[in-house]
């Protein structure tokens, strides 16, 4: 495995888990969640999206074939999802208290589809196409990592850009997501018109 090979994989997978433009979103998740909870949630998240991740990466297309799923069916769906998701979220000043399961919130919908979506399966399975399994891996446990750490430390991000910075950061993170949505359906109709 060579470096490059390894940045070209890194690059749009970074992107594509986006551990800063989750961060709001988590915020807003675990905000009443008792602070030693919260450590135990991550470690979840991240063992979920790790194990989903590297899952994915071995049997995904072989999967997508047996369901007769293609790439382009994949990011459509994908994008439509996580459209709707920022779309609503976007749309939303204040959102409905909901009781929140931290025995469960760390692998979904924190691990999945937070850390490890729509957009990172799809990334995955065309970089291992482009790349090669080994560098694609490697570049997915860095990032993943990363994105743990990110969590980890989220009291000192929150601490920086206060409640009133988190909630623009998270809106102006959905209306991202809901362009890179959009992109992922543009991206799947063109591969199904070539």
């Amino acid at each position: 495995m060579s470096m490059s090979s390894f940045v070209l994989c890194f690059v749009p997978l970074f992107v594509a888990v986006d551990a800063i433009g989750i961060l709001p979103m988590f915020l807003n998740l675990t905000e009443d969640v008792d602070k030693k909870l919260v450590r135990r949630i991550v470690l979840q998240s991240v063992a979920t999206a790790l194990i989903v991740a590297i899952a994915f990466v071995a049997i995904g297309e072989l999967l997508l074939r047996l369901l007769g799923i293609t790439v382009a069916d994949f990011m459509i769906a994908g994008g439509a999802l996580l459209f709707g998701i920022s779309f609503f979220d976007l749309l939303t000043f204040n959102k409905p208290h909901r009781h929140v399961d931290a025995d469960s919130l760390g692998a979904v919908p924190i691990g999945v589809p937070l850390i490890v979506g729509p957009a990172v399966l799809t990334t995955s399975i065309l970089v291992v196409r482009q790349q090669g399994i080994l560098p694609t891996l490697f570049a997915l446990i860095v990032n993943i990592l990363f994105a743990g750490l990110v969590l980890w430390f989220s009291d000192g991000f929150i601490r920086v850009m206060g409640k009133t910075g988190a909630k623009i950061t998270s809106k102006l993170a959905n209306l991202l997501l809901a362009a890179i949505g959009v992109m992922m359906v543009r991206k799947g109709i063109m591969l199904f018109i070539k």
